[in-house]
């Protein structure tokens, strides 16, 4: 049976269970954040808000967690404390979403997603990816549309197409020697 195991993304942040191969048998590949690997955060500012649970990451905004990278411009991470108090940087805080603005760019292995705006949300794994064009690409695979939904807790992926119901499509090339047997 040939599959594609195109982008699970499931963000940001953060980010993606597996979208199938249109039809076919899902993969376990795809995006995800979580885990028990390290996350590290660099950017060129961070304000913490403790009395709004949220800290902005602004300027080069880099995510790393095992294979997982995102980057992007601003990433705001909404948390809630774990009852220690402390904040964001003591540990003791549990993150609840994460939303990734200006160019987002998410890359884990051979597969990249790429919008404007992100969210995950950690509780619901859900992961919502939006722009002018949502690009997915994997080996030379590529899909376009300008919503991407992900549900990873349910395997479940939809790619909206660009303008309103009736006209907005979603493209895809698939090149030869590419899918998996």
């Amino acid at each position: 049976m040939r599959r594609i195991d195109f982008l699970g993304i499931g963000l940001a942040v953060a980010l993606l269970g597996s979208t199938p191969g249109f039809g076919q048998e899902q993969s376990s590949g795809g995006f995800r954040l979580g885990g028990d690997e390290p996350i590290e955060i660099e950017s060129d500012r961070l304000e913490v808000r403790d009395k709004e649970s949220i800290a902005i990451f602004t300027g080069n905004v880099q995510l790393i967690q095992g294979r997982l990278l995102l980057k992007t411009v601003k990433m705001t991470v909404y948390y809630s404390d774990s009852g220690e108090g402390g904040g964001p940087t003591s540990g003791s805080t549990e993150v609840d979403r994460l939303e990734a603005e200006g160019k987002v760019y998410i890359k884990q292995d051979d597969q990249v997603a790429t919008g404007d705006h992100g969210t995950y949300d950690m509780d619901s794994g859900i992961m919502v990816l939006t722009g002018k064009e949502v690009v997915l690409t994997q080996q030379g695979n590529v899909v376009v549309g300008c919503k991407l939904v992900s549900n990873i807790k349910s395997g479940e992926t939809r790619l909206d197409g660009c303008g309103d119901r009736d006209t907005g499509r979603v493209k895809m090339l698939l090149q030869p020697g590419t899918q998996s047997n």
